[in-house]
Formats: structure tokens, C-alpha cells, sequence
């Protein structure tokens, strides 16, 4: 389970997680998935690619 808000700007980036994760499972590049979802700060980008499922 993904935060809802980043940590750094507050912006909303759980709806986005679902397309990011099927996408990158299918074997698409983090990065050309992210430009394509228009999630483009730094800030958002690290909650992306850093997140852990833990349950």
C-alpha cells in the first residue's frame, strides 16, 4: 500500500500506483512509465520506485 500524498510536495500520487505497478510487472522501464503518467518531480519519482509491499 502506497502513501497517498508525497512526503516532500504533498501531491496526490496513489492514483497513479496501480498503472505504475501493472506497467512495470509487464516489463516497461520505471522511467518511461513515470514520464507517461506526468509524475515528474524528484520527490515523487523516489516514492514511486522506492516503495515496498510489506503486507
Amino acid at each position: 500500500m502506497l502513501l497517498v500524498r508525497c512526503f516532500s510536495c504533498g501531491k496526490v500520487i496513489s492514483a497513479s500506483f496501480d498503472e505504475f505497478k501493472e506497467r512495470t510487472e509487464n516489463g516497461e522501464s520505471p522511467n518511461d512509465v513515470l514520464d507517461d503518467l506526468g509524475i515528474t518531480k524528484y520527490c515523487c519519482r523516489r516514492m514511486f520506485i522506492s516503495h515496498v509491499d510489506v503486507w
